[in-house]
């Protein structure tokens, strides 16, 4: 490495965040996120699946606290170090089910919807999530790749590290 590349590298890594989260200063913000989160778990969604959409979708933002957090909370929902580890690759990976592999697929499109020409959510994409979830189990998993995307540009902006607790 080059000391460009080593100080360019050196100086990206943050140790502090710029300010408390938003969500923290206005505590109104913090009860609504919270009543978010309550009804997403109560959307019938197995917490696995809703653990592996947050952190595929922080995966895609580069969030290093939802990184961090997401694998945390997946692994206090019972998920294995192996399973966590191909998220990134679910696609090629043999650990996932259709019904995880159908809410990865709707999370990265959704989380990606500014590099999409035309419909932002495919029709094969959201037929096969609509084969798997009812209406309620849907609202969950949209509402958590909501949530998140939420969360990863805060983090984004006031510069969150990884393990940081809130």
């Amino acid at each position: 490495m080059t000391a460009e590349i080593t100080t360019e590298i050196s100086t990206a890594i943050t140790t502090t965040a710029r300010m408390k989260n938003p969500a923290l200063v206005l505590p109104d913000a913090m009860k609504g996120i919270q009543n978010i989160y309550k009804a997403m778990y109560q959307g019938g969604v197995s917490p696995q699946i809703l653990e592996l959409v947050h952190l595929r979708a922080s995966q895609i933002n580069g969030c290093s606290a939802c990184v961090f957090a997401g694998v945390a909370g997946a692994k206090k929902h019972g998920e294995s170090d192996e399973r966590l580890h191909a998220v990134a690759a679910w696609r090629e990976a043999p650990f996932f089910s259709a019904e995880e592999r159908a809410a990865l697929a709707l999370t990265e499109v959704a989380t990606r919807i500014a590099d999409r020409s035309g419909k932002a959510v495919p029709d094969e994409v959201w037929n096969e999530a609509a084969d798997h979830f009812d209406e309620k189990q849907l609202s969950a998993i949209i509402l958590m790749i909501g949530l998140t995307n939420f969360f990863n540009r805060i983090n984004a902006t006031i510069e969150e590290p990884a393990g940081t607790t809130w």
